[in-house]
């Protein structure tokens, strides 16, 4: 079961196996008078869940009650890009969002929410936005999912291009483990779309499937509600949220099968791609709760000091830290504190970093470095 966080109702996610990878020390300190700086950029986010980064420099954020919000020259604009009917219960509502790799050309803004109606189940929709709103009428749904059960939890959310061009969708199991295991639906599941929905041709499971769930790319998911690629090498680091002991990162591999629910974490079997790194609940050098956040350091300008390049950062719910991996060796580094439920976390073009946090009344911050 996921535990729940009062107030918020949104679900601390849990656990996963033991680690493959270790924990180092932390990283070298900044040279002599750098400093990092958390400052805040905007505040009064309504139960944030996910953000993205517009190539003009907007920012795009989920609230959970169905409006995207678009905070624009440090400051959050009072309408909505686009509002959606939802069902916010649980961990449901407006639960991703990214936008076309050609946005500046079409316009294109991809969400993720749970549709109401007829019965709740999630849905990938595209909007077209002109400025700061999105087209009245323009909404194409390009995937509409299994029906949900009575449990409000376990939805996944995540979405992003990946290098070639595909809309990759993390989707959580439901809270039940066998639908994980099952090519029958597409819950527990990483998924593949063109961008228009359709089944792209080299998906690795189309003879083992039929129909939408030709989608399927990786399946053995308990709730993937972050991910990202790596700019440049393309690699895609999975976060698993665990049950009741381990948090994962995978490594993502097309027709992947990452064992949930007959393993967390590291596994001897051979049918299941085992975590490049987990981290426990307790007992452990790094231990939270719920692993939320994920990106890759490789900005287009970066400002960090070079012990930060080309890691992949990470948040706990739980735990409020923000780490990083190495993801050649697996090696964890302490990094950040203090954060308040964050959700999620991006890397700006400008070498910055973006945490996303539920906490202290729905908070957008920016981490920044100053050299010496």
């Amino acid at each position: 079961m996921l535990r729940w966080i009062a107030p918020l109702a949104f679900a601390g996610l849990i656990g996963c196996g033991h680690s493959r990878g270790t924990t180092s020390p932390p990283p070298p300190p900044p040279p002599a008078g750098g400093t990092f700086a958390i400052t805040p950029v905007v505040t009064g986010l309504v139960q944030p869940t996910a953000m993205a980064l517009v190539p003009d420099g907007r920012v795009l954020i989920c609230e959970q009650t169905g409006g995207l919000r678009v905070v624009k020259d440090g400051a959050l604009l009072p309408a909505p890009m686009l509002s959606v009917t939802v069902d916010a219960a649980g961990e449901r509502g407006l639960i991703g969002v990214t936008v076309d790799p050609a946005f500046a050309a079409n316009g294109f803004v991809y969400v993720h929410y749970t549709s109401p109606t007829p019965a709740p189940h999630n849905r990938v929709s595209r909007f077209t936005v002109a400025g700061d709103a999105a087209v009245a009428g323009s909404e194409v749904i390009l995937l509409d999912l299994d029906n949900l059960s009575s449990a409000t939890n376990h939805n996944g959310g995540a979405l992003h291009f990946g290098p070639d061009g595909k809309l990759y969708v993390g989707v959580g199991e439901n809270a039940n483990g066998a639908n994980a295991q099952s090519l029958a639906n597409l819950l527990g599941k990483m998924l593949r779309l063109n961008p228009d929905g359709s089944v792209p041709v080299d998906n690795p499971l189309l003879a083992q499937t039929t129909g939408k769930n030709r989608l399927i790319w990786a399946l053995g998911l308990r709730n993937p509600f972050t991910f990202a690629f790596q700019p440049g090498t393309g690699r895609l680091l999975i976060n698993d949220v665990g049950q009741s002991t381990w948090e994962e990162i995978n490594t993502g591999r097309a027709g992947a099968n990452y064992g949930w629910p007959a393993t967390e974490g590291a596994t001897a079997n051979p049918a299941y791609d085992g975590p490049l790194y987990a981290y426990p609940h307790s007992g452990g050098a790094v231990t939270g709760c719920s692993i939320v956040g994920a990106a890759f350091y490789d900005p287009a300008t970066p400002t960090f000091p070079a012990a930060y390049h080309h890691r992949y950062f990470f948040l706990d719910y739980c735990g409020g830290w923000l780490r990083t991996l190495d993801p050649a060796t697996g090696a964890v580094a302490d990094w950040l504190t203090g954060f308040s439920s964050p959700v999620d976390l991006r890397v700006a073009d400008d070498g910055s970093v973006l945490v996303l946090s539920r906490g202290g009344g729905g908070t957008l911050r920016r981490v920044t470095y100053t050299a010496p």
